[in-house]
């Protein structure tokens, strides 16, 4: 299993040049069964590393182009009369899919942004007051652009902290971006790409990482962390225990990366800024960059030892 993950891996980052760590950062993720938000500026792969890895890893792919007239139903479906039958009929919207790709989710407004809550948290819709269950596996992928862009709309916190990581992609080294310049478009080539993995194979690989060991004192180091934050004078609040069992998850995710079957601080450490980052903010409110986010993080880590 090991192997079809790092051919996906190899295979999206002939698509994505130079971004191995984001790359295998989102891996992680989607093994950890946890939605990715990746937050860039525009035109830096944000929603290439979207597609890649769902044509990578095999999955039913539907991409949803937020925009601010963009309604619920348009996401999530809705109810038409139907004459002939005279009954309402359901017409599934993009959600139900294995791989939802919200681009650019806060340029839609917030009662927009909240139609995705129930499915992120449940894996199911309410559809006229019953559950309607998603796909397995189900994944949103969301891109952001910065707030201090024309046009956006913060996400929640309780929208935020659905999303077991937040990365950036940052702008390629010289050597990568030499290479994009002188290459195929990157749309023929993801129009090419061929599936390395299947979606069993993924909720196999899931399984696995559920069964990642984490000892008691690797628990006790991420209760540490967590205590840490929620008594850290420069912080508006703590991280919830939702974050803390993402953050085990990830390294779970992490570990099984590194052909382990137990969780190691290092692993922690590897993804803390992308799990806990987007849930931390600065006590004096100011708009949280991903600079500030990594100096937050930094400091969290160095207030607790590993011992």
């Amino acid at each position: 299993m090991l192997d079809k993950i790092q051919a996906v891996a190899a295979q999206v980052g002939e698509i994505v040049v130079g971004k191995p760590g984001q790359i295998r950062l989102a891996l992680a993720c989607l093994l950890a069964r946890g939605h990715l938000l990746i937050e860039d500026l525009p035109g830096v792969g944000k929603t290439t590393l979207a597609q890649a890895l769902a044509m990578s890893l095999g999955l039913q792919f539907k991409r949803v182009q937020f925009t601010n007239d963009l309604l619920p139903g348009d996401i999530v479906g809705s109810s038409v009369f139907d004459r002939e039958r005279a009954q309402f009929v359901f017409h599934p919207g993009p959600v139900f899919s294995q791989v939802l790709l919200a681009d650019e989710i806060n340029r839609a407004s917030p009662k927009t942004q909240s139609a995705l809550l129930e499915a992120m948290e449940e894996r199911q819709v309410s559809i006229d007051g019953k559950p309607s269950p998603l796909p397995e596996p189900f994944f949103v992928i969301a891109t952001q652009n910065p707030l201090d862009q024309v046009g956006t709309f913060p996400l929640p916190e309780s929208q935020l902290d659905r999303f077991l990581m937040c990365i950036e992609l940052g702008y390629p080294d010289p050597q990568s971006e030499r290479l994009l310049l002188e290459g195929l478009d990157r749309r023929e080539l993801l129009a090419e790409l061929p599936a390395q993995m299947s979606s069993q194979d993924l909720l196999q690989a899931q399984q696995q990482v559920r069964r990642i060991r984490c000892a008691a004192p690797l628990l006790d180091y991420v209760q540490q962390l967590l205590a840490a934050s929620r008594r850290a004078a420069g912080l508006a609040e703590g991280l919830s225990p939702r974050a803390g069992l993402a953050l085990v998850q990830a390294a779970r995710a992490w570990a099984m990366l590194d052909g382990r079957d137990h969780v190691l601080p290092d692993d922690v450490q590897a993804v803390v800024e992308a799990v806990a980052g987007h849930r931390l903010r600065p006590s004096g409110g100011s708009t949280v960059s991903h600079r500030v986010r990594a100096e937050l993080v930094a400091e969290l880590l160095r207030s607790v030892p590993v011992r």
